[in-house]
């Protein structure tokens, strides 16, 4: 799938980036085009991310419910499906055990504790 972003917000621009990083692609060459306000194209698929009722996704939102609302709008549309990362959602049916969940979990802990500890250093050494 590919996806170009065309928004106002610059913060919703770059949040979304992020979000979507490897599904980046021009606007000629891309899958759905994903925007801040609802503008009829015809040239191009539009996802729309808002605030109001007509919007495929509602602000705020996380990582996954982007993905998941993409990919509703995909199978609604009759387009392929994006790709959810494993890592992100493993799959028990693929025989995927707790000990990866668990080890991803204490990864995120460890460097969450140590950003915290660097801010309250920083603070206190001014």
């Amino acid at each position: 799938m590919k996806v170009a972003i065309q928004c106002d917000s610059p913060l919703l621009q770059r949040s979304l980036e992020l979000f979507l990083e490897g599904h980046l692609s021009s606007l000629r060459q891309c899958d759905i085009l994903i925007r801040d306000k609802n503008i009829h194209d015809d040239q191009y698929p539009t996802f729309v991310v808002g605030v109001g009722g007509s919007s495929d996704l509602i602000k705020p939102f996380s990582k996954a419910q982007l993905l998941h609302a993409l990919n509703q709008k995909f199978e609604s549309e009759k387009y392929a499906p994006v790709a959810i990362e494993e890592e992100t959602f493993p799959s028990s049916e693929e025989g995927v055990s707790f000990d990866i969940l668990e080890r991803h979990i204490d990864k995120l802990t460890r460097e969450y504790k140590e950003n915290i500890l660097k801010a309250i250093r920083a603070f206190y050494e001014k």
